[in-house]
């Protein structure tokens, strides 16, 4: 189109240039969206040293459904080493939830007075309630602990021993939940820490072989667990291979190493952990 004296409107040229910049945007979502959400995780992925895990889910759900904490942390071992570990590491197991352990942990938290092995909420695995639970006070009221919940997933690993998963998180206090408004602890969003407490607390105790890396839910930077807390994670599970009949490992355990494009993104991942956790 020309005006009267004959020169181009700048109508068209703008039209154009608007719908080229849509275009690359668009080109460019895509691009992403491929990379962050199928092809990276390719690379990711890695079930090499326990390929069981390859096929289940890794997160926990409530009674209502909603997901849970996510898995992060694995045992190989059968329930002897497990619960021997545990204790040798200085982690009390969690009482069943009744009526008196009920009426303990609301005076653990009124009057601020230890209850070292208050019960957890139950939590659903492929439909079935924890296995074990084991927890770490945190100063005198059981607001404050670290915790971890256990299913065993497999009878027979790759080192022809039991196989179990657990989710481990910090309670950083009581409040409502942001889902139900029914009481709960509020967990401590770095996933990663907590995880890597509890299996310094089991290495230093002796009780660990060796160690090694699967996936588990992938990089989550902004996770909402049943209470509706956030957390963030690397998305790895770290499986501690446990000592057989409670006899002490002398030395560190051993690091079986993982894939390196996992590597990368574990340390792609632990600066923006750093930048996150500020």
């Amino acid at each position: 189109m020309t005006d009267t004296d004959g020169a181009q409107s700048p109508v068209k040229p703008k039209r154009w240039r608007w719908k080229r910049a849509a275009w690359i945007l668009l080109i460019v979502v895509i691009v992403y969206g491929a990379f962050a959400y199928l092809i990276l995780p390719l690379f990711w992925t890695h079930y090499e040293h326990q390929k069981g895990l390859a096929q289940l889910p890794m997160v926990t759900r409530t009674g209502q459904g909603i997901p849970g904490d996510p898995m992060n942390v694995g045992l190989i071992g059968d329930i002897g080493d497990v619960v021997c570990a545990m204790h040798a590491a200085g982690w009390y197991p969690a009482d069943r939830i009744t009526l008196k352990s009920s009426i303990e942990i609301i005076g653990s938290v009124l009057l601020d007075r230890p209850y070292k092995d208050a019960p957890v909420s139950n939590l659903y695995y492929i439909g079935r309630r924890e296995d074990l639970a084991y927890e770490k006070p945190i100063g005198t009221s059981a607001d404050r602990r670290n915790h971890v919940r256990y299913w065993k997933v497999l009878e027979s690993g790759a080192e022809k021993r039991p196989v179990w998963l657990g989710a481990a998180t910090q309670d950083r206090g009581v409040g409502l939940s942001k889902y139900t408004a029914a009481v709960t602890h509020h967990i401590s969003p770095d996933l990663d820490a907590e995880r890597a407490l509890l299996a310094a607390d089991l290495e230093n105790a002796g009780m660990v072989e060796a160690k090694y890396q699967v996936t588990g839910i992938g990089p989550t930077i902004a996770g909402h667990n049943g209470g509706g807390d956030l957390y963030y994670t690397d998305g790895e599970i770290w499986v501690l291979r446990l000592v057989e009949a409670c006899k002490k490992r002398e030395g560190p355990a051993v690091t079986i190493p993982s894939p390196p494009a996992t590597e990368l993104k574990d340390q792609i991942w632990r600066a923006i952990a750093n930048v996150v956790g500020k």
